[in-house]
């Protein structure tokens, strides 16, 4: 460690902090605390989003498992785009008219059970809890690659500063160190990218053709293993492509903008990010492979998560590798940040001001709330990421999402777009889906290793059908009197106008009817299409 690693790693977290300082002095409230108060503009708020995917689990661990594993680790990678494809069809817009701080006010939108609210926090805090541990041991490795310091010395210290950034800023400064560090995140990537292609007589396409000299074509090629490895990258994709869009942290930043029109444009904005950081990230991949060597990356890290960071420091010394890894470091900890006010929110706006407090909770002691659940989340995630060191990041991440397919999704996309969804089978169908995919989580060689009962680790491709299944048999078995049945319609006319505008919500899997038979649905739509800020959400 030299006097420039640590001077640049103190300015970054100075900058970090200076915006945690002058956010703080707008954090004044729940909506301030975990929604930004509405105020995010579109693009702005589309950059927050590719931050929070361009952090610990694309940069440090998709490098190193397309370093280590060839072609097959880019499928960590490629489904963000696709993700944020089918996010900007469909749940942007109804996601930002139905939500107000978190996905279980969606739901509530159309079942005020508090049994559903109650589910949707429960598996936004579990999903939350393992993507934030991904994201804390990346950070913790690099500080351990940096600063000599031990691996459980870093994960309490990014802990403690993750805690600091979150009960002082909240999402206001979350969101503009977000900002802030994707476009240096993308300059820094970029140029390493020019780097590394020099080392390649700057051709992008010679780290390939190396690769394959040098360990064969099917390094750039897909390949297949035995037939429950093929499982288990199946499943991992399919999680991941679906998982995007029931990811806690990632789908409330669509409630941090003022309208629907912007909520599109955020996923416009975050698709473009994503489209040129991709592309550099096989070159990179493979230039570690060549420049690294597969034997001196899993000697420093058996996940191969430092990867980017060896070969940073290959191509560019040591003031290079020291730019990159305190850029990546401030990545992850506005990641970090992210994660915990979505968490601090399920617990403290739908645990335990609408469940618990049934609504009756004063935005004082909600904001309070948020602040103890902010603590008490943080220390739950440095406790698990004490015993994920040698996991490799992406894949941690992977896990979150596959949760997020199988509990959350079915549950939001039904409820939005199926008349016939009912409150039982909400919770049912989500029961279902978080219980199957911590049960095979549970049995997989991520505990078990080798002697697991599973031969496959990710949970999607079993968990995900099963809780379908169940929301669909409990939903159609579900028998009604007329009353019940009438008022079940019209609650659904009621959340696909607000969700969509009257006149569009008979047209987007609606019901046929017109908006002139709903008058109520009419009303409450908040001209929900046109791009005319609205006031802030206002407090309970």
């Amino acid at each position: 460690m030299d006097a420039v690693t640590i001077a640049i790693f103190v300015l970054l977290v100075a900058a970090t902090l200076l915006i945690t300082y002058l956010a703080a002095k707008r954090n004044r409230s729940a909506a301030d605390h975990l929604v930004a108060g509405g105020r995010i503009s579109g693009r702005q708020n589309g950059l927050a989003i590719a931050g929070d995917f361009i952090s610990a689990a694309s940069f440090l661990g998709v490098t190193g498992a397309i370093a280590l594993s060839g072609f097959n680790g880019f499928y960590l990678a490629v489904f963000v785009p696709v993700a944020f494809v089918l996010a900007l069809l469909l749940v942007a817009e109804p996601l930002r008219n139905l939500g107000k701080f978190t996905l279980a006010d969606v739901l509530a939108t159309r079942y005020p059970a508090r049994n559903v609210r109650a589910m949707m926090a429960t598996t936004s805090v579990v999903i939350s809890l393992v993507y934030l541990v991904a994201q804390l041991v990346g950070a913790a490795l690099l500080i351990s690659l940096m600063f000599g310091l031990p691996y459980w010395a870093a994960v309490l210290a990014i802990g403690g500063l993750t805690t600091v950034y979150t009960l002082l800023g909240g999402m206001v400064a979350t969101t503009w160190i977000q900002i802030v560090k994707t476009g240096i995140l993308l300059i820094c990537a970029a140029v390493l990218f020019v780097f590394v292609i020099g080392e390649f007589d700057f051709n992008p396409l010679r780290p390939f053709a190396d690769v394959m000299v040098t360990l064969g074509d099917q390094f750039v090629a897909p390949h297949r293993g035995s037939g429950l490895q093929n499982f288990d990258q199946l499943s991992m994709t399919i999680g991941l492509v679906f998982g995007v869009l029931g990811l806690p942290h990632v789908m409330i930043r669509f409630l941090t903008v003022p309208n629907a029109r912007q909520a599109r444009s955020s996923a416009y904005t975050s698709i473009w990010v994503f489209f040129v950081f991709y592309a550099m990230v096989p070159v990179l991949g493979y230039a570690a492979t060549l420049l690294v060597g597969a034997d001196a990356i899993t000697a420093r890290n058996p996940g191969g998560n430092l990867a980017v960071m060896q070969l940073a420091e290959a191509v560019g010394g040591k003031t290079l590798l020291a730019i990159i890894a305190a850029v990546a470091f401030v990545t992850i900890l506005a990641a970090l940040s992210g994660l915990v006010i979505a968490t601090s929110g399920a617990i403290a706006h739908d645990l335990y001001g609408q469940v618990l407090r049934r609504g009756n909770v004063t935005a004082a002691a909600q904001l309070r709330a948020a602040r103890i659940a902010t603590l008490a989340t943080s220390i739950a995630g440095v406790a698990v990421a004490f015993a994920a060191e040698r996991q490799n990041v992406a894949f941690l991440a992977s896990l979150g999402m596959s949760i997020a397919a199988a509990a959350n999704l079915p549950a939001l996309m039904l409820t939005m777009y199926w008349k016939r969804m009912t409150s039982a089978a909400v919770v049912a169908g989500m029961s279902v889906g978080l219980g199957v995919s911590i049960a095979v989580i549970l049995l997989s060689p991520i505990v078990w290793g080798e002697t697991a009962l599973l031969g496959f680790s990710n949970p999607a491709l079993v968990a995900a059908p099963v809780a379908l299944g169940t929301s669909l048999l409990v939903a159609l078995s579900s028998r009604h009197n007329a009353g019940d049945a009438e008022r079940a319609s019209a609650a659904y006319s009621d959340m696909r106008a607000a969700a969509f505008g009257p006149q569009r919500a008979s047209l987007v899997g609606g019901d046929g009817s017109s908006a002139a038979q709903q008058p109520a649905a009419v009303a409450r739509s908040e001209s929900v299409t046109n791009a005319t800020p609205v006031t802030p959400r206002e407090e309970l």
